[in-house]
């Protein structure tokens, strides 16, 4: 047995059988992790929320010796594991997550992404040490308010939903420095956009943006250029400023809307 590895067991659950490996990873600074299989699965077995001392949760099908079936429903029972910090949640069958998960007060990053969702519970937003969120590919039209609370979100990726208008509480997440947008419907950034200095790389590819905020030359953080963390508008109908103008970057940007103010 692996030294890292604390237990191993095989639970019967009447005819049906799963079985899970609590050890501790080295890769998370040796948090208690779990991981769940089960051929035979059709629900999450509830003993698992006993095990208040876990870190790590993954109950995601595609991730290796994790759950072989898709989830459509995350049990209350999850607001019992209060010492989570990773929760990977992403490519199940989700539409709702439960107004218990806003006990996981001590959950960093949370992945949800590959799922159904077009809503947050009101509670979300009591994940305040959250700095990773992953909502990626799943039916959200609106960006759901409650992230502009994470005040210490770092990382988001909301991209290949169907996302129109961003609030202008998003200058609350002064700590971003990773947004991903592309594949949306965005048409227009609020003004309040360019308050967001921290942020190196943004993805705002494939929208409908026609014009940037005045001041969004401000964001000189960005990353440009030609390697996979650039930042980009590709795919959008930008008149204002034009799309070869953005392609120069923030500086480029900012010197657009400044000629433009003085004529």
């Amino acid at each position: 047995m692996n030294p890292a590895q604390s237990h191993l067991s095989l639970v019967l659950n009447g005819d049906k059988s799963w079985k899970y490996r609590l050890e501790r990873d080295p890769t998370e600074g040796g948090k208690r992790r779990l991981k769940l299989q089960g051929k035979e699965l059709i629900s999450v077995p509830l003993e698992v929320f006993d095990l208040e001392e876990l870190k790590v949760l993954e109950m995601s099908p595609e991730r290796e010796s994790c759950l072989t079936y898709r989830m459509d429903l995350v049990p209350r029972e999850i607001g019992q594991l209060r010492n989570l910090s990773i929760l990977n949640l992403d490519t199940n069958e989700l539409k709702v997550i439960p107004a218990e998960i806003g006990a996981l007060k001590n959950l960093e990053r949370l992945t949800l992404s590959n799922n159904f969702l077009s809503f947050l519970p009101k509670e979300f937003g009591k994940l305040q040490k959250l700095a990773s969120l992953h909502l990626a590919n799943n039916a959200f039209r609106e960006f759901p308010i409650q992230i502009c609370h994470m005040r210490n979100l770092m990382f988001l990726d909301a991209s290949d939903n169907k996302i129109r208008t961003i609030p202008p509480s998003i200058e609350n997440l002064a700590k971003l420095e990773t947004l991903l947008l592309f594949f949306n419907r965005l048409e227009s950034l609020p003004e309040t956009f360019s308050k967001l200095r921290s942020i190196h790389t943004l993805w705002l590819g494939k929208n409908n943006l026609r014009t940037l905020p005045r001041r969004f030359g401000d964001l000189v953080n960005l990353e440009w250029g030609d390697n996979q963390c650039s930042s980009n508008f590709e795919g959008n109908p930008l008149e204002n400023p034009p799309l070869e103008i953005c392609r120069g970057g923030p500086m480029e940007i900012k010197q657009y809307f400044t000629a433009w103010k003085m004529i």
